[in-house]
């Protein structure tokens, strides 16, 4: 049976932009897989900007792991491991080409080098176009008379929206069903809170901000999630 590495990444910006969340991720790997008759050993998630692989420490993880057990690391799309063609061959030939990619097709178990070549490129334009805009809208401001950088810019209005937003954004994570559902198994299994922490990490799991869990997060997790209505049931 063929074994993957699965890794998944979100991006530091705002990932409702792609359209392409964790879950979708998730969703998309475990199908490719069940397709494939392939089992997944283990999940990678980390949150970082797919323009450098310098700051990806769980992507070397990832990719360490692959080497020396000589599994496949598959992503749900070429885009969550670069944004980079040369990153992209870099990693591909630190694999040994033992690549997979859900959104490009293979050819006797292997990708096909121009393939994944136009698609990284695809990807590195995309990322170069969003920098462009970027940059246009704030030279825009700018010229409007709008002081960049300055914490007077912060009104009332826009501080509440920022709270609401990070509000929303605590409520999606601790409702999060994966990740309820882990929990609840671990304290069904009557796991302490270092074996939980112990137990987040080694599936993937990782705090809002992207961090592994230590031992007080996890236990202000567990008491978070005690006011989830499916896990306190």
């Amino acid at each position: 049976m063929k074994k993957y590495v699965a890794y998944l990444r979100v991006s530091t910006s705002k990932q409702e932009r792609s359209g392409l969340g964790l879950d979708s991720q998730k969703a998309i790997i475990e199908h490719y897989s069940r397709l494939e008759n392939a089992s997944i050993v283990f999940v990678y998630t980390e949150s970082a900007s797919g323009k450098s692989t310098e700051n990806r420490p769980l992507l070397k993880e990832a990719i360490s792991m692959c080497q020396e057990h000589k599994y496949s690391l598959i992503v749900a799309k070429l885009d969550r491991l670069s944004r980079d063609v040369g990153h992209t061959f870099q990693i591909l030939k630190q694999l040994n080409n033992r690549l997979v990619s859900c959104d490009i097709p293979s050819q006797y178990g292997q990708l096909d080098s121009f393939v994944i070549a136009v698609q990284a490129g695809i990807a590195m334009r995309e990322r170069e176009l969003i920098s462009i805009r970027t940059k246009l809208a704030l030279a825009e401001k700018k010229k409007r008379g709008f002081k960049l950088g300055s914490p007077g810019n912060l009104t009332r209005e826009a501080a509440k929206k920022g709270q609401e937003a990070n509000r929303q954004k605590a409520i999606r994570y601790i409702t999060n069903p994966i990740l309820v559902a882990f929990v609840e198994k671990c304290l069904k299994s009557e796991l302490k809170q270092a074996e939980i922490a112990v137990q987040l990490n080694k599936y993937g799991f990782r705090t809002p901000r992207g961090k592994k869990f230590t031992n007080v997060y996890a236990c202000k997790l567990i008491r978070k999630l005690r006011f989830v209505p499916f896990l306190a049931a």
